[in-house]
């Protein structure tokens, strides 16, 4: 069986305030977007464990480590009769970009196991599993916009559609760590809540909706903002960094020609926005 974990991008990003325990509390909308990986499971005979190959953009870690692989072991552990499995994942989506690859690909793992092995866990249940193995894990069990509070991790339903609209979408061979984002970051409360702002018209959203890991990243890595600028110069109606970085996007009313070439280096798609 064979699914394909999508990406999102966050529109706006608001540090609203730091908690006892370390983290911060943010504000966010996850809008999902069609850049994908692929992942195909099979059942392993005669065995009671699992094999993992990955192919497309390599990524670091051991495979214990891989989040598909836990969410496997975790299924396992309340569901024994899940039996051994071949993993073959297609890494397509960016890592360290701020689109949730690795999450979306842990949460459909957890769907492919449900339906492949006839689980029966509903919807809610599968958003708790999901939750152990990150923040923004849960999100892509459902897959549809939210408005996202806590640490990324609760979640309100939206309506929210940019159907019509092109998507071009930049990464930078750049990695942006959690210390650089948070670097010049003031938790406050935004002038305007992202709730209240996806309901104005996308040609205001430049002047009211923030990331605020922009001032952070920005200054370090002056090639990112210049991503942006240069997004707006091409005519976007909408451009930000998605996420703590490194990736851009930009909203078009219309498909842009010679992405590649204006962004040459860089990893470069164009999407239309559903």
């Amino acid at each position: 069986m064979i699914t394909y974990p999508n990406a999102k991008i966050n529109l706006g990003l608001n540090i609203v305030e730091k908690r006892p325990d370390g983290y911060h509390n943010l504000e966010t909308v996850f809008y999902p977007i069609n850049l994908q990986d692929a992942l195909e499971v099979t059942t392993l005979k005669d065995k009671d464990d699992y094999a993992l190959t990955v192919s497309g953009t390599p990524i670091e870690g051991d495979a214990e480590n891989n989040l598909v692989v836990k969410a496997y072991k975790l299924l396992k552990k309340d569901f024994p009769e899940i039996p051994g499995i071949d993993i073959h994942m297609y890494k397509h989506i960016p890592t360290g970009a701020g689109l949730g690859g690795g999450s979306a690909d842990a949460a459909f793992m957890i769907k492919l196991l449900n339906e492949k092995f006839n689980l029966q866990i509903s919807i809610e249940k599968m958003e708790e599993y999901a939750a152990i193995l990150g923040a923004d894990c849960a999100f892509f069990i459902q897959n549809k916009p939210v408005f996202a509070t806590g640490i990324g991790n609760l979640f309100e339903p939206i309506q929210l559609s940019l159907k019509g609209y092109y998507l071009v979408l930049i990464k930078p061979d750049i990695f942006v760590s959690t210390k650089d984002a948070f670097s010049h970051i003031t938790p406050k409360q935004p002038e305007h809540s992202l709730k209240e702002i996806i309901r104005m018209p996308i040609e205001t959203w430049r002047a009211v909706m923030k990331n605020d890991f922009e001032d952070s990243v920005f200054l370090k890595f002056p090639e990112i903002a210049a991503i942006k600028d240069k997004l707006y110069d091409m005519g976007a109606i909408y451009a930000s960094m998605s996420g703590s970085g490194s990736s851009v996007f930009g909203i078009f009313r219309e498909q842009v020609e010679h992405v590649d070439e204006i962004f040459s280096g860089c990893f470069c798609r164009q999407r239309a926005l559903e």
